[in-house]
């Protein structure tokens, strides 16, 4: 799918990534490579392989308010919400509750990355499947530049301290909360 549309930059098709208006017009134009790029792959396949892929698409063209959307193996898209303005795909049971819980739209970009990174650490916790390096890119609105990009290993500093800290938060709030009334009372439960 990447191949396709920077092929179509190339050659200067009538459609391509820099010459659309709107990011609704490239969720679509994704949606249509990643079905057509699939079905491909599906007619040439003898082993019944799954070549299905979703992406999450987010930008801004000239101006307009940022937008993401998450695009199905189908073409078919998503678009974020006010009432919940973040996408996720992959394994979300683990990290997805964390999001849940933090994310809002006047979070300002890096308590929200470090949400995200959060969530991802969690998830690599509960779930072996999933794992480094983690990408995170954070373009502010209006920019028009490439923002701050950051590829995190296992073993980077940083990295382990977010998922450190997290954890100590994370029992640090368990003994915060309140006690059951036979904790405080000195009555042994029934």
């Amino acid at each position: 799918v990447v191949k396709r549309m920077q092929q179509d930059i190339d050659q200067d098709t009538e459609t391509h990534l820099l010459n659309l208006t709107s990011m609704a017009a490239v969720a679509d134009y994704v949606g249509l490579i990643n079905a057509g790029v699939q079905r491909n792959q599906t007619n040439r396949d003898t082993a019944n392989t799954n070549f299905e892929a979703t992406f999450i698409l987010g930008g801004q063209i000239n101006g307009d308010t940022p937008a993401t959307y998450m695009i199905y193996p189908q073409g078919n898209y998503i678009h974020e919400s006010s009432d919940h303005p973040f996408l996720q795909i992959g394994e979300i049971k683990y990290g997805k509750p964390i999001l849940d819980r933090v994310i809002s739209p006047d979070l300002s970009l890096e308590a929200a990355a470090r949400c995200a990174l959060v969530s991802m650490n969690s998830t690599m916790r509960s779930n072996v499947t999933v794992g480094p390096p983690v990408e995170l890119l954070i373009y502010r609105t209006n920019s028009l530049q490439p923002g701050r990009y950051l590829t995190l290993s296992e073993d980077d500093p940083f990295y382990r301290s977010i998922g450190e800290r997290w954890s100590q938060g994370l029992l640090k709030a368990l003994d915060d909360l309140p006690r059951f009334a036979w904790e405080t009372s000195g009555t042994p439960p029934a």
